[in-house]
């Protein structure tokens, strides 16, 4: 079977009412596709009128009256409405046989059946007058095969689309209709690399609990967070460790020492240990939680290496809206996910204190040094989509 993209645009309406994570974690574990790129943006008219017309070139045997109400819908839905812009979410995906493996997943237009198995079952609605006219149509996601069979139409679509997300910010920065406009207000969470070993609900689910906070998503990337990144992310935990495990180390080592040799050691013999033994530990402690991050320990990369992307990837969310960040920490739990309370992402999703299953900003300032240093701003899904059609 050929290689295909394929993709699926959350709609406004699932965004508003905070159905993101249960899409995404049936997205992610019903298929051994892989996500390759995720962006929220906030459609101009154009790109809803142009998108529409995509869809009115179908050729496949879809009923008219679908097509209608779909048209219809992304003009009216996508389309912002006196200066204020909505949200919609691009999730796009790789694997064999893409476009009908998703489409699988997501499920019919028309809901003939609602059984809850597919997405549209839970998410979406198609309720029809008694003369067979819609009376509500919402689709929940939109997905490449909802708009074309036709591999040309498909084609020419998904380069408009790289077209258009390559110039869309990856924040959104415009007014919202559904969440707070303050950009102040903003926080960083990363959903870490052990929740994407492998086909999983597990970001979704995460997703789903953080967003009892009432806070909407801005801004996301999928990343390979770099060596060199990596480092500068969590450069201030290198001093802390130092701080916090050397002492307790020194005293192990002496304490090993003096059983094992029958031997009495000074204090300035347990100095001697926690600068060598304590800091060493300590520094070994660091370089897991880069190589956690990157995928590799930074004492194993030549030089020349340190600013390539990593080999695990992580996701990557702005969150908006009022205390946005002691609202997501609170949720997130402490960083010990044995020590944080029933109901908090850590204690249900976390291992340890590094395997802690993600990462939220502590700071308003420190969500924007942490920006800064995963390029926010950048978003290379557009690429992708081009370089696959090359």
């Amino acid at each position: 079977m050929a290689v295909e993209l394929s993709y699926a645009l959350m709609t406004p309406y699932t965004l508003q009412k905070s159905r993101t994570g249960g899409v995404i974690a049936r997205l992610l574990s019903r298929t051994d596709l892989e996500l390759v790129g995720v962006k929220i943006f906030a459609p101009p008219d154009e790109f809803a009128e142009r998108y529409a017309d995509f869809i009115k070139e179908t050729k496949d045997n879809t009923p008219s009256q679908i097509i209608e109400a779909l048209v219809e819908y992304v003009k009216e839905n996508f389309s912002p409405y006196e200066g204020r812009y909505q949200r919609v979410m691009m999730f796009l995906f790789k694997g064999e046989n893409a476009i009908k493996k998703l489409a699988d997943v997501v499920g019919s237009m028309r809901l003939e059946v609602k059984n809850g198995e597919k997405i549209r079952d839970t998410y979406a609605d198609y309720v029809l007058n008694r003369d067979g006219s819609i009376r509500y149509f919402e689709p929940a996601v939109i997905i490449s095969s909802d708009i074309t069979t036709d591999k040309e139409i498909y084609k020419k679509e998904m380069l408009y689309m790289a077209k258009f997300l390559d110039s869309a910010p990856n924040i959104i920065n415009t007014p919202l209709l559904d969440t707070e406009d303050d950009s102040s207000k903003r926080t960083l969470v990363i959903i870490k690399p052990d929740n994407w070993r492998h086909p999983s609900s597990r970001p979704g689910n995460i997703i789903d609990m953080l967003s009892k906070t009432g806070l909407r998503i801005v801004g996301c990337k999928l990343y390979r967070m770099s060596i060199e990144e990596a480092l500068e992310f969590y450069g201030p935990v290198k001093d802390a460790l130092r701080e916090k495990l050397s002492p307790k180390i020194g005293k192990q080592a002496r304490d090993i020492l003096e059983r094992e040799l029958k031997i009495t050691l000074t204090d300035a013999d347990t100095e001697q240990l926690t600068k060598s033994v304590g800091e060493r530990f300590a520094d070994d402690q660091f370089s897991q939680i880069v190589a956690f991050m990157s995928g590799v320990r930074p004492e194993e990369i030549a030089p020349t290496a340190v600013t390539a992307p990593g080999k695990v990837k992580c996701l990557i969310l702005i969150y908006q809206g009022k205390n946005a960040v002691e609202k997501i920490r609170d949720v997130l739990g402490p960083t010990d996910p044995t020590k944080a309370p029933g109901g908090t992402v850590r204690r249900d999703f976390g291992t340890d204190i590094m395997v802690n299953t993600a990462h939220a900003s502590d700071s308003f300032e420190n969500a924007k040094r942490e920006m800064g240093i995963v390029k926010i701003e950048k978003n290379d899904i557009g690429s992708i989509i081009k370089n696959f059609y090359k």
